[in-house]
């Protein structure tokens, strides 16, 4: 299996405090992988680099063959212009650990709207992918009548840990 992501030998420092020293990871496509530590251990910031919101003090990190935040020339390194970077987190998810929904739309919307509104794709698509991740992940429920109408913020779907699994 070929790693989807390469991070190699990444630096960052916050007011003279290294946060990430030296980090090296391959991650495999379609595997499930943990990052594990104590809070502050520099979990969040490894995962912000992974999508170029904070910059790299040293290293590299390549998504799929794609240098991340950088274009090479030679042996050195030069920082993409800001378009360029928001172009290349169109294919880069992340889930933040606060994220937010908005509460008066459904569960499918909410699970559709970036696709929709940033990467411009046809409605039919995303909706259909939607549904099949929904169901994959077992919130099918969220696909039914009675509960598809529902605005998240009152849905039991959002709220009760056992549909989390």
């Amino acid at each position: 299996m070929s790693a989807a992501i390469h991070i190699n030998q990444v630096r960052k420092s916050f007011s003279g405090t290294e946060v990430l020293k030296n980090i090296s990871l391959q991650i495999p496509a379609g595997s499930v992988t943990v990052i594990l530590g104590p809070s502050g251990s520099g979990k969040s910031t490894l995962l912000r680099c992974i999508n170029h919101l904070e910059k790299l003090d040293g290293g590299t990190i390549r998504v799929g063959e794609q240098l991340i935040g950088y274009r090479q020339k030679g042996k050195h390194l030069y920082e993409l212009k800001e378009r360029e970077v928001a172009e290349q987190r169109k294919s880069i998810g992340m889930v933040f650990q606060q994220f937010n929904l908005f509460p008066h739309r459904t569960v499918l919307e909410n699970v559709t709207e970036a696709p929709l509104l940033v990467k411009k794709e046809k409605k039919a698509v995303v909706v259909e992918r939607a549904k099949a991740l929904l169901t994959r992940v077992g919130w099918s429920i969220a696909l039914t009548p009675g509960h598809a109408s529902f605005p998240v913020a009152n849905s039991s779907v959002w709220r009760s840990p056992a549909r989390w699994r």
